[in-house]
């Protein structure tokens, strides 16, 4: 199924990404345990010498040249060069009868390392990751020992860094898999694949397959659909399909399409909540009009002999769902709105007077804030010439009194599926066909 909302990841937001990923993994490097090394070796004219290396204390871990490159159709490659270590510890060694100890000094240079991640995401509609593969070298290793027999040690010294040399690389792809799996997996988890936005309505950003690497960008498909917390229906629509527009500029882009926006006025309208009661006390001041039958009386004579002079009460409801389109200028919508006039009887009872059923031209504007899509609607002229001056009246009554309450929603704005701890700036948003 096409996705209704997309979210992708450009190769300069990886490398944003990458930047606060490289220092966690270096973290986690640097905190590395080494097991003791012991082993005996035969020297020429000296014998059988029998070592022990232990308290193994890594300094440091420093990874200063990195990139995450994307891999089409597979996933992202890490890969690191240049990268050093700095150790110490203790030895102690044992010729004949002769036993010593002292400390000793190691450091490792020119460690390439090279990572493979795979994503995924699981039955829950969540982004996994995984290491496919990993792989370290390194190409020098110095160690020096001090102490009495530390001249000893120097004539095996390369066996020693062998040693040491296996040891490391097999350890640091161990790390890099911990890392990916306690640190990566986690914090990927923290995207929320349903949001829920008031007491009526969530949205279901779950993935609708995995995340897919082209050359230029990461592709996140996401369901994009609102549903009604009381009763979870099927939509009946389908997705449209999505054309990305080829910007990779920014960091990350979402884009969201028609589909998106029209499952929320079926959402809404499923819970019930595209309904509206109009009152003379609801009306503005300033608009010197009142919802009595007096007023109304000029546009259905009868009104005012059969309900003289009563206060009156508008409930305003869609039929059906407006549907919406998504133009370069922004979003359009002509939803139907039937009009049921009522007459306030003395003992407060509702007397049916007439309805209406009116179409009107909306539009809407879109903007991001605060991590949220905020809206803002507005209301075009009701047509129809046959009854003019009364759709002037509904539209007055429209604007002045359900679009605020409308806009005034629409500001609070629908969360945007972001992980833990990310914040936008600079956002820009624009409309295609």
């Amino acid at each position: 199924t096409h996705p209704g909302f997309v979210a992708r990841i450009t190769q300069a937001g990886l490398d944003y990404a990458h930047q606060q990923g490289i220092a966690i993994l270096e973290e986690e490097l640097a905190q590395l345990k080494l097991p003791d090394i012991s082993g005996d070796f035969r020297i020429r004219h000296v014998g059988k010498v029998h070592y022990e290396i232990s308290r193994l204390d890594l300094r440091s871990f420093q990874l200063p040249y990195s990139r995450i490159s994307l891999v089409p159709n597979v996933g992202l490659q890490v890969s690191i060069s240049n990268a050093f270590a700095e150790l110490d510890g203790n030895w102690r060694v044992k010729i004949h009868f002769i036993r010593d100890h002292g400390s000793f000094d190691l450091k490792v240079e020119n460690i390439y390392i090279k990572i493979s991640l795979k994503l995924g995401n699981d039955a829950s509609g969540k982004p996994t990751i995984d290491t496919s593969d990993c792989s370290t070298r390194i190409s020098k290793v110095r160690v020096h020992f001090s102490g009495k027999f530390g001249w000893l040690y120097n004539l095996f010294h390369s066996a020693i860094e062998s040693r040491f040399r296996k040891t490391l690389e097999s350890k640091v792809c161990m790390n890099v898999v911990s890392s990916v799996h306690s640190e990566l997996q986690p914090y990927l988890q923290t995207l929320p694949v349903t949001a829920n936005i008031d007491a009526m309505a969530g949205i279901d950003y779950s993935l609708v397959a995995p995340p897919t690497a082209t050359a230029n960008a990461l592709d996140v498909d996401l369901k994009g659909e609102f549903f009604s917390l009381s009763h979870r229906s099927a939509v009946p629509f389908s997705p449209v399909a999505l054309a990305f527009p080829p910007d990779h500029d920014r960091m990350v882009y979402f884009a969201a399409s028609s589909y998106f926006f029209n499952t929320a006025g079926f959402a809404y309208h499923a819970a019930g909540a595209l309904v509206f009661e109009i009152t003379d006390s609801m009306i503005p001041k300033d608009l010197e009009f009142h919802l009595r039958t007096s007023t109304f009386s000029a546009f259905v004579p009868q009104l005012e002999k059969m309900y003289p002079d009563m206060p009156m009460k508008l409930r305003l409801s869609a039929p059906s769902a407006p549907f919406l389109n998504i133009g370069p200028g922004g979003l359009s919508l002509k939803p139907v709105v039937d009009v049921q006039a009522y007459a306030i009887l003395p003992n407060s009872t509702l007397a049916p007077l007439f309805l209406l059923s009116l179409v009107s031209n909306v539009s809407a504007v879109i903007d991001i804030k605060s991590s949220h899509i905020v809206g803002n609607l507005n209301v075009g002229r009701y047509g129809g010439r046959a009854v003019r001056t009364l759709q002037s009246v509904m539209n007055i009554l429209a604007s002045s009194i359900l679009l605020p309450r409308l806009n005034a929603r629409l500001d609070q704005g629908f969360p945007l599926p972001l992980l833990d701890r990310i914040q936008l700036s600079n956002t820009l948003v624009r409309f295609h066909q």
